[in-house]
């Protein structure tokens, strides 16, 4: 696993200004000019995630896993189900404190927000749970889940999901984009340590996103529940990130994002709780 994470950093850092480059070909020429609003740093976030795809086969050969069985996962009949509640599980509670943090000030809303600035949001809302769920709590959680018991490997995976959601470089950290500057924005990735109390603020709350998407997982021993939970958390803070903005920073209940602070982690644990009635429920109903 250790020689997979290192193949994926090295490739993201090579190939990330090749995206990017890539990306201002196509809105200088009129294609997708979204493309043109992204910084750097996503590209290179975006390059981690193809290294960790272009990698997946050799990896998978080398455990050895020739189905998803021997990950742990079932075929899940009633995926477009799970998939929706999840969504909704994750997605109504932060859309809740949205309205409250506007309602107290601590966020106001953007003049003149357009919903069409909105609609590219939808494919990262999709693609980013697909890919990632089938990482983290697919393989990496199927791997743990060969040698641990099931809450064990859930907490190390959640520690894994988290720590990797760190290595990334603060926004604006690469101006001009040659082809190191990968390594550029892999050594800045460790700049936000600096701030010890918002690195455990924010690793609090991934961890605990982490743990409920594993619980997810575990007890329906399918990646569609989470995928839902996924998409559903990112769909909501990032259109309200494009509408809102910030006002103060309320430490220790709102730091600089959604992701920080005392409130996000209440958050993420009421759709833990909504999360274990729903299974509750649906539990007995199939009994």
């Amino acid at each position: 696993m250790l020689a997979y994470f290192a193949a994926t950093i090295l490739f993201g850092a090579l190939a990330a200004p090749l995206l990017f480059w890539a990306a201002q070909s196509l809105a200088r020429a009129g294609i997708f000019p979204a493309l043109a609003e992204f910084e750097f740093e996503a590209f290179f976030h975006r390059a981690l995630m193809l290294g960790a795809l272009a990698f997946l086969w050799p990896f998978l050969r080398w455990l050895p896993v020739k189905s998803p069985r021997d990950l742990g996962l079932d075929r899940n009949r009633r995926w477009l189900r799970d998939v929706i509640v999840g969504f909704l599980l994750s997605s109504a509670p932060v859309v809740v404190c949205e309205i409250f943090l506007v309602q107290r000030g601590l966020y106001s809303m953007r003049p003149g927000s357009s919903w069409l600035a909105l609609l590219p949001l939808i494919p990262t809302a999709v693609v980013v749970p697909l890919i990632e769920e089938a990482l983290f709590r697919g393989l990496f959680l199927g791997v743990l889940l060969r040698g641990l018991r099931p809450w064990p490997a859930n907490l190390m995976g959640a520690a894994i999901f988290s720590i990797v959601h760190f290595l990334k470089a603060p926004d604006q950290t690469t101006t001009t984009v040659r082809w190191f500057s990968g390594f550029v924005s892999l050594s800045h990735s460790f700049d936000q340590f600096s701030e010890p109390m918002l690195v455990l603020g924010g690793f609090t709350t991934l961890f605990a996103i982490g743990i409920v998407l594993g619980h997810a997982r575990l007890r329906t021993r399918s990646l569609w529940l989470p995928i839902g939970l996924h998409a559903g958390w990112i769909l909501a803070s990032e259109v309200f990130s494009k509408i809102a903005r910030r006002e103060i920073v309320a430490l220790p209940w709102l730091g600089k994002s959604l992701l920080f602070g005392l409130v996000p982690l209440s958050v993420c644990l009421l759709s833990w709780v909504l999360l274990r009635v729903w299974l509750s429920y649906a539990g007995s109903r199939n009994t």
